[in-house]
């Protein structure tokens, strides 16, 4: 009965030590999840040398009273390769729109044409190419810390384990073989990521 008893805890132990290992992994693949979207939707604002939709459509402009991406407030169209159609859903924040775009980081010059906005996407020259790709790096190292962030959070919560008698070392120790083996297939990811992207800059 004592062995049965035993056996029944340490199972107990076990299973506990499971479910808190499938939260932290989850939670970490969460956190990882969330920085590789947000990435993806900075390194779209950074130009290449086409017309995308993309580029433009997680822009923030201020309208309502709040800050809404514009593809929530219109539709973004590429007729060909040098130019970019907005039209507002609603036409009476036509000027918001496009002061939004004016002032971003992308240089870009919005102009209206009665219903809606024309943006040419100017063909870039070799040293434009240059400076996006630099501007790229900035922006991949941004992913970086922010993975390191999210890496970090979860470590912690590691660490708290040791302060349970029910967590070994040996338990410990695949938590954090997890942690960096995940945290280095996401760097990858970003480090992917951001050569496709610098590939789709420098292509003439």
């Amino acid at each position: 009965m004592g062995s049965k008893k035993r056996i029944n805890n340490i199972s107990a132990v076990q299973l506990g030590y499971m479910v808190i290992e499938h939260e932290l992994i989850t939670l970490l693949r969460q956190k990882f999840s969330k920085v590789i979207e947000i990435v993806e939707e900075d390194f779209a604002t950074v130009r290449v040398g086409r017309a995308k939709p993309s580029l433009i459509e997680n822009l923030g402009v201020m309208a309502y009273g709040s800050r809404m991406r514009l593809v929530e407030l219109a539709t973004i169209s590429a007729p060909d390769p040098n130019m970019l159609i907005v039209s507002p859903f609603d036409k009476s924040i036509m000027r918001d729109i496009e002061k939004a775009i004016a002032e971003s980081e992308m240089q870009l010059s919005p102009a209206v044409s009665g219903d809606i906005i024309r943006i040419v996407i100017p063909s870039l020259t070799q040293e434009r190419r240059i400076d996006f790709v630099k501007l790229l790096k900035q922006k991949t190292e941004s992913g970086k810390v922010m993975l390191r962030q999210a890496r970090q959070d979860v470590k912690e919560k590691i660490d708290a384990l040791k302060e349970r008698k029910e967590v070994s070392e040996d338990d410990i120790f695949m938590l954090l073989d997890q942690l960096d083996k995940i945290t280095g297939e996401m760097n990858e990811k970003v480090d992917e990521m951001s050569r496709t992207k610098e590939e789709e800059i420098m292509s003439v």
